[in-house]
């Protein structure tokens, strides 16, 4: 359950190594604490994780705390909290992406069934759809899905914002447009000149721009876009390859999508960059060939004595002035045809001058045409881009939401995973531990507790699979009530409220094993359903007193409504005190390769024998020559005994 906005800096301090003056800079660095909520319910872990000081692990942690998770309340011991992170981590090995991967780490166990088969529903049908899908290509293309990444402002000096007042200026530089173009404000004369571009964002229009054609007018209430595009533009380039992977993937899976406009848009926008026209070459090329063209021309006039005199006395007669006219009207048109521009840079004489003041005012007036001309594209193309924006952030949430469920639907589709039934026992047919699945010819076990046998002591052979039964069993309800579907061929599983897991490490010292009694003694005796699962407890002290101590546990624990599962070699000594099932894993010997032969689903309601012969005769068998003596003399005295 979300931490109510009251106890936000005080949840975030409630995480180890988290102090007031670090929650403070969280919070005011994701923009107060509202917007840290929104982020942690969007599970946005890369956000958190990106602030200084946090690390991805402490991002998850927060984000945990402030959802309220229920984890450490549930698995109340270090191999219970182990097993579980066991599971998280084969399941968040199948995700793709950061935003799964954070959302499958923070899966946890709940005592919500309605919720908990919702989920399992869920996930069954995740499983089904990836057997449908081509699971290969998904999985190459969400890898390089994430969220959108932001832009940095690409700062063009070439382009100035031009404002009328102080006000404009600062509200231009709290938009923080100064980080694209320079934001002036009363130029001097000539300064708007300097610039390819000139952004006049007016309230009152009130500068005279009436020599300047290198302006474009934006009113002041403008949306950024509408004075710097590429504030959007950017946002759209910087992901342009997410999001033709994104598009690949929708139509994969053949859902709607906005997408194909968008790129659309941008693919467009790329079309219509003009490419800059070089005047001065087409100019040169151009009277190049009318230079020839007057030379071939005037070679072939014919003059007679007055005209000659009108060429001396005028610079030009008719018959040439006629040539030169016929000859620049076709010079200007190439000119337009290889530039667009329709002008005439050319002086009449032989060979032809060019008028460079002309021809200065129209690169300058058609660079200036050009400018404009992109500038209101990408106006118009950001408009459009700005209002899908939403709709693309959405859909590149819902692949990343897609990848969550994809990778359960993976899990559970590799590892068989059935959907469980809740009830008031835990009954596993065909059951089989994760860690084997895969393996050869793993042996699927069968089990049944909680009615009305809610204690279990289990007996048998060593290495013969008991706290591989304890970790199924941990294994099964944890995922049942994680909203998981189970390993197994069919399942009921009890749920819960805490998973208690002691296993076997060393003998305890006295300190030890008071601190076990002091620990233990209120878990037999709290009022929340446990399923308890205790692994050779024997060790904790010497014999006698174990038998005392476990008799005494199972006595409170049959009266509660917990479920206990405990592994001894002591079940004959245990029930002189107390009435208790007792089940059992026995080898039946050797194989071929001298390794033992277990039926790893327990007997129930029968004493297996241990196997220490079984074991020294297959070390026995697979011990060097010098060992071998030592074995024997042993087992001779086992046969002797027997």
């Amino acid at each position: 359950m979300m931490k109510s906005m009251n106890s936000v800096g005080e949840a975030l301090t409630d995480v180890s190594g988290i102090g007031e003056r670090l929650a403070q800079k969280i919070i005011d660095e994701l923009g107060g604490e509202k917007e840290l909520l929104k982020a942690v319910e969007n599970l946005e872990i890369d956000r958190i994780a990106s602030i200084e000081g946090i690390s991805q692990r402490k991002a998850i942690e927060i984000t945990s705390e402030l959802l309220g998770n229920p984890v450490p309340s549930f698995l109340k011991t270090e191999r219970a909290f182990q097993i579980y992170q066991e599971i998280v981590e084969t399941i968040s090995s199948y995700a793709h992406t950061d935003y799964a991967r954070n959302r499958l780490t923070l899966l946890h166990p709940s005592t919500d069934t309605d919720a908990m088969r919702s989920h399992i529903e869920m996930v069954m049908e995740s499983k089904k759809m990836v057997s449908e899908l081509p699971v290969e290509d998904l999985r190459d293309l969400l890898k390089k899905i994430k969220r959108p990444e932001k832009a940095r402002p690409p700062f063009n000096p070439s382009r100035a914002i031009l404002v009328e007042t102080r006000e404009d200026y600062d509200h231009m530089i709290d938009m923080g447009l100064n980080r694209y173009h320079p934001v002036i404000m009363n130029p001097e004369q000539g300064e708007l000149d300097e610039y390819e571009l000139i952004i006049y964002v007016y309230s009152e229009g009130m500068i005279d721009l009436e020599d300047t054609f290198n302006t474009v007018m934006v009113t002041a209430d403008s949306e950024r876009h509408e004075i710097v595009p590429e504030d959007v533009l950017g946002y759209f380039r910087e992901n342009t390859d997410l999001l033709r992977g994104a598009l690949e993937i929708k139509r994969i899976l053949g859902m709607e999508t906005c997408l194909d406009e968008v790129l659309a848009i941008m693919d467009e926008l790329g079309s219509l960059e003009e490419e800059e026209v070089d005047i001065d070459e087409a100019v040169n090329s151009v009277k190049a060939w009318a230079d020839s063209e007057l030379r071939d021309l005037i070679k072939d006039i014919d003059l007679k004595g007055e005209e000659v005199l009108a060429l001396l006395n005028q610079g030009m007669t008719g018959k040439l002035e006629r040539i030169f006219d016929d000859v620049l009207k076709k010079a200007c048109e190439m000119i337009k045809r290889k530039t667009g521009v329709e002008f005439d840079p050319f002086i009449k004489s032989y060979p032809l001058k060019i008028d460079q003041q002309e021809l200065e005012r129209v690169k300058r007036l058609e660079s200036a045409s050009r400018n404009i001309r992109r500038f209101e594209r990408r106006v118009d193309a950001a408009s459009r881009l700005s209002e899908l924006r939403e709709a693309v952030e959405n859909e590149i949430r819902e692949l990343m939401e897609f990848d969550y469920r994809f990778a359960l639907g993976l899990f559970a589709h590799d590892y068989g995973l059935v959907e469980p039934e809740f009830g008031d026992e835990i009954i596993l047919r065909g059951a089989l531990h994760l860690s084997l699945v895969g393996s050869e010819n793993p042996q699927r076990i069968d089990y049944k507790l909680g009615n009305p046998d809610n204690v279990v002591l289990l007996t048998g052979a060593n290495s013969g699979g008991k706290t591989t039964l304890l970790e199924t069993l941990a294994q099964v309800t944890m995922m049942a009530q994680m909203g998981l579907p189970v390993c197994a061929l069919e399942a009921m599983v009890r749920p819960v409220e805490e998973i208690h897991f002691i296993s076997k490490k060393r003998s305890l010292d006295a300190g030890a094993f008071e601190s076990f009694i002091r620990t233990f003694t209120p878990v037999t005796m709290s009022g929340s359903s446990k399923l308890i699962l205790l692994d050779e407890l024997e060790a904790i002290t010497e014999l006698d007193a174990a038998v005392k101590i476990i008799a005494t546990f199972i006595e409170f624990i049959r009266e509660s409504e917990s479920i206990a599962v405990i592994v001894t070699h002591m079940a004959r000594e245990i029930l002189k005190y107390v009435d208790v099932r007792v089940d059992g894993i026995e080898a039946r010997g050797l194989d071929e390769n001298y390794n033992l032969i277990v039926d790893r689903t327990p007997r129930i309601d029968y004493l297996a024998r241990s196997t220490p012969e079984l074991i020294i005769r297959m070390i026995y068998e697979k011990s060097c020559d010098d060992e071998r003596m030592v074995y024997q003399r042993i087992l001779e005295k086992f046969q002797k005994n027997g």
